[in-house]
């Protein structure tokens, strides 16, 4: 037997109305799952990281992180097609940091959560 299904048959229409109206567009839920499907990444988690404490360029997060200019190049571009890190050109370098403060509150509520547990 599943403790998991319910054995009573009988449904509360009014909360189930209330839960579908409280539900978010399935685009928003989608965008929501990519996003942390990107953060699930520990590169990409680490660059993230960094980007909230300053303004990098390539050379710098690759030099940090021990990874390739390629590598990080890629990750980068995952991150600014989900809109969570933005670029800036100056002369011929180009500096990453996060697209707003939304990233930042996430990563930071995200590390106080596990934080709590280590």
């Amino acid at each position: 037997m599943n403790d998991d299904l319910c054995e009573v048959k009988v449904t509360d229409l009014a909360k189930v109305r209330r839960a579908q109206e409280e539900m978010k567009p399935a685009e928003v839920v989608i965008l929501l799952a990519e996003t942390f499907r990107a953060l699930g990444d520990p590169n990409r988690l680490r660059l993230v990281g960094m980007l909230a404490a300053q303004e990098l360029c390539v050379c710098d997060l690759a030099a940090a992180l021990g990874m390739s200019q390629s590598a990080v190049s890629h990750s980068l571009r995952v991150l600014r097609q989900l809109r969570l890190v933005r670029s800036r050109k100056a002369s011929k370098t180009i500096y990453y940091r996060l697209d707003d403060q939304h990233i930042e509150r996430l990563l930071a509520d995200g590390f106080e959560h596990v934080e709590e547990r280590v």
